[in-house]
């Protein structure tokens, strides 16, 4: 016969293979309810992991049918709360978090893996918006696969547009393809708070923001007026990437704004004919800048043609292959972004109840 005591033992030793915790410290294991040979439970995840029910459920019933239960009934749902952003600032009405995604320089895929970053976050079971922040070269629009101008319901707010479950709001919506930003500093970042705050985002988990190279006006803004939850640098092995990545790191660091890991892209090229791997653009960089910054490297993405031609065509990796090795590294990376998220503080200014003052 089994008992709570026993059910919270085998539970505590049951790992979850997303965090590396078990489901009684890290709080995960609710509602335990026995009856003889019966247990019954819930798994509160702090992340998506649509893709991991079933083997997080499997893991649970296996250990608890070991300890002697007959039958194990497991509930897995994902919570998503909002987290702790800089000083100062408050979380957004209709954004839980959001996530800056940055690099130092351009040419490094920080684009193509916001797309996919926000897409994998989608299919595993959150809510996702994309904030195109790069006003002079907006690409979300052709990776994202969506064309036509937003609409405004109220004659204040625009209606993010959307494809794939994601919803997207860019300056690129706005203008015409060819046309050229000629725009000042601040005009730029105007338009970046304007795109931010007057988009009638619907109810998101994680806001995806798709950062412009460099450390410069819309970096500073985004990083000192944005609550951002945590950003994540994007970089290649190339040690010129590698140093501007560093500076882009040092910058939100400044500014209070948590690391949440590095995603080192192009990190190796495998011939599609003779199967040969070549590191093209070196190789160990972004371990190198984990261990010099106590940074996670949250995954590493390969060169691959695939990649950029179904981001070219609309339908990112995610979408195009969603069962493919690519598509399942995006998902881990998302997954595990997430979970650094969940580990932060969570914010609770919402639940705060207002103190009044009055005379007496």
């Amino acid at each position: 016969m089994l008992d709570l005591a026993t059910v919270h033992q085998v539970l505590s030793s049951v790992i979850d293979p997303n965090t590396g915790r078990d489901f009684v410290s890290s709080r995960a294991a609710r509602n335990i309810r026995i009856d003889g040979a019966r247990v019954s439970l819930d798994v509160e995840l702090g992340y998506p992991a649509a893709s991991q029910v079933n083997l997080i459920r499997d893991l649970i019933r296996t250990a608890l049918k070991r300890a002697g239960a007959a039958e194990v009934e497991v509930g897995v749902e994902t919570k998503i709360v909002p987290h702790t952003v800089q000083r100062g600032l408050k979380v957004m009405p209709n954004v839980r978090n959001i996530v800056a995604v940055s690099s130092g320089k351009g040419g490094v895929g920080k684009s193509t893996v916001a797309a996919n970053l926000a897409l994998a976050l989608a299919a595993e079971g959150a809510r996702v918006g994309v904030l195109d922040a790069d006003i002079y070269g907006p690409s979300q629009p052709t990776m994202m696969g969506i064309s036509g101008r937003p609409e405004s319901l109220d004659g204040k707010t625009l209606e993010p547009l959307e494809n794939y479950g994601v919803q997207v709001s860019s300056i690129g919506f706005l203008i015409d393809a060819d046309t050229p930003m000629v725009w000042r500093g601040p005009m730029v970042t105007n338009a970046l708070q304007q795109l931010l705050t007057q988009t009638n985002w619907k109810d998101v988990d994680y806001l995806v923001v798709d950062m412009p190279p460099g450390t410069g006006d819309i970096q500073l803004t985004l990083a000192q007026q944005v609550p951002v939850t945590g950003a994540l640098i994007v970089t290649t092995p190339q040690d010129i990437a590698l140093l501007d990545a560093m500076k882009g790191l040092k910058m939100f660091e400044k500014v209070g704004v948590p690391i949440l890991g590095i995603v080192e892209n192009m990190a190796v090229h495998v011939c599609s004919n003779c199967g040969h791997a070549e590191h093209v653009f070196g190789e160990g960089g972004a371990q190198r800048m984990s261990r010099q910054y106590d940074v996670e490297v949250l995954g590493s993405l390969p060169l691959d043609i695939r990649i950029r031609e179904q981001t070219d065509s609309g339908r990112p990796t995610v979408v195009a292959e969603p069962d493919g090795a690519i598509a399942t590294q995006y998902k881990a990376i998302a997954r595990r972004t997430a979970i650094k998220i969940s580990e932060r503080a969570k914010d609770l200014s919402s639940k705060m109840p207002a103190i009044k003052v009055s005379p007496t």
